[in-house]
């Protein structure tokens, strides 16, 4: 459906929002597979594609440097979205029963602990997702989200690398786990293993099955470490501090890229924006210029290349060369003036202050927690 409408608009100048639920009806009459499906698991399809024009033409007006967004195509099969209709939960929660006239039928839930905690009438929307290892249902439950801490009356910087995850302005500084360079080996057999194999075979299919899991692994591994550290990081600090690099430019030098995409500087980010508004602390994103060059002591620039691992001044302060860092991005975010902290812009996309620069040139879009 998703795919039928984006054709439909890039047809058509001009169509706006009626034009395209009114197709989506057109469409109940000419396919049965979509007159199977639930009507308002139609709408939410058109809904997600509204959504994209939508930020595609925000961020052209809005002239967001790089690619803006074009609404694409996207495979088949890969999910379907209800809203209140077309489901029912079962009294104990450990399933659920899809309606419609597309043949799912009833589903053994797993993994549902955290279930039984909501009302029904609070699950607003019902996902089937596929991923490499199977099938999930993820529940939109509307709930108050914020919690508010006690101040702890801490600052910290931190300044994200490649041989640690991140040393902060006290000096403590975290591993880089390395989760891609340490499975890469296995990857490499698995590529071998569908290379080998006969397209088109089911074995071929099979082989790129359990490479896709390897892959998932790794990211989910990936997207964890980020999320533990940060909700860590947010808890135990009110103000947290931290440089606003721009990390597809660096992943263009190809002798660094692969150690940048592994590390995932900005899905940290990420999870320190999305945790400072929860827990209601201040994220501050700095200027990186000059951070490792110049001197928390006394602000003298001491140029050195990125093989010098330690800062020395003629004032007489040695530091790491991380630490150092940390601790001027630390300084930087405290003498912001004016509004400082995370905050829902225009698109209702979280973004933070950003020194030197206008609110509106800041964060990408912010994915959400998962149960």
């Amino acid at each position: 459906v998703r795919n039928k409408v984006l054709r439909y608009w890039m047809d058509n100048r001009g169509t706006g929002k009626k034009e395209l639920y009114r197709y989506n009806t057109q469409l109940r009459d000419e396919f049965k597979f979509v007159r199977d499906l639930n009507s308002h698991a139609c709408q939410a399809s058109v809904e997600n594609i509204e959504r994209a024009i939508k930020r595609f033409f925000d961020n052209c007006k809005n002239k967001i440097p790089g690619k803006k967004g074009y609404p694409r195509f996207k495979k088949h099969s890969r999910s379907v979205e209800y809203k209140q209709s077309g489901w029912k939960l079962s009294p104990d929660k450990k399933s659920i029963k899809f309606t419609d006239k597309k043949g799912i039928g009833k589903v053994k839930l797993k993994g549902t602990w955290d279930l039984w905690r909501f009302e029904q009438k609070l699950i607003k929307r019902v996902r089937i997702v596929q991923r490499a290892d199977g099938y999930y249902v993820q529940f939109c439950v509307k709930v108050e989200n914020q919690e508010q801490l006690e101040a702890t009356g801490f600052t910290i910087g931190l300044d994200v690398g490649l041989k640690e995850f991140y040393t902060d302005s006290d000096g403590y500084s975290e591993p880089n786990p390395r989760f891609y360079r340490k499975g890469e080996k296995r990857l490499k057999f698995y590529q071998r293993r569908v290379s080998r194999k006969k397209k088109g075979s089911a074995n071929r299919k099979k082989a790129i099955n359990r490479l896709g899991r390897t892959h998932l692994k790794i990211s989910r591994q990936r997207d964890e470490h980020a999320k533990r550290l940060a909700r860590c990081v947010i808890r135990s600090n009110d103000l947290v501090a931290y440089e606003d690099l721009r990390v597809k430019n660096l992943v263009k030098n190809h002798c660094l890229a692969k150690s940048i995409n592994d590390a995932g500087w900005y899905q940290f980010r990420e999870w320190l924006e999305y945790f400072g508004l929860k827990f209601g602390r201040i994220t501050v994103a700095v200027n990186p210029a000059y951070t490792s060059q110049s001197c928390s002591n006394c602000g003298e620039v001491v140029k050195k290349s990125l093989s010098t691992r330690t800062h020395i001044c003629k004032c007489g302060c040695q530091l790491d060369r991380d630490h150092n860092a940390a601790k001027n991005i630390l300084t930087r975010a405290l003498s912001t003036v004016g509004h400082t902290g995370t905050f829902r812009n225009a698109w209702g996309e979280l973004a933070s202050t950003l020194l030197g620069y206008d609110l509106d040139e800041q964060a990408d879009s912010l994915n959400q927690e998962s149960p």
